[in-house]
């Protein structure tokens, strides 16, 4: 059984308490490794999250090729930074300085929350330079690479 570890200090003294997964009104804990049995009062109340779908979801709009468009960014000038639009780690590139791409083009990979998210490229271009490696954790908005 897997349990979720808790240090305590009470009164100077220092407590290690493993607590189980709750099953009716008991649950089963150690103290500083003392195995114990315990009933509650009551059953605790869990509530799962209410998840709802966006207003409008289905408004959302697309591409040509049917796509859902997540963002319209606004380039100022010629060149442009490829931006992680979230945190994660670099897993691969798919181009390479020098390289001609088209906008909408995947130029990288990041996994974030185990889960593989390819980045395109919002406009078309030459990749000038690439300011990551593969294997950096990036935070969101973190420029990947520059398109000019």
């Amino acid at each position: 059984m897997k349990l979720k570890e808790y240090k305590y200090k009470i009164n100077g003294i220092k407590f290690t308490v493993g607590v189980g997964d709750v099953t009716d009104n008991e649950v089963y804990v150690e103290v500083n490794g003392t195995p114990y049995h315990v009933e509650l009062d009551k059953a605790p109340e869990i509530k799962a999250p209410k998840i709802e779908k966006p207003k409008n979801a289905e408004e959302a709009p697309r591409t040509e090729a049917g796509e859902k468009v997540v963002a319209k960014p606004v380039i100022a000038s010629k060149a442009a930074a490829v931006k992680s639009p979230l945190p994660g780690t670099v897993m691969s590139f798919a181009v390479k300085v020098g390289d001609s791409v088209k906008a909408g083009d995947t130029v990288c990979v990041l996994e974030a929350m185990k889960m593989e998210n390819d980045i395109h490229t919002i406009k078309g271009g030459v990749v000038k330079e690439i300011l990551c490696k593969v294997g950096d954790s990036v935070l969101e908005g973190t420029d990947l690479m520059i398109i000019e």
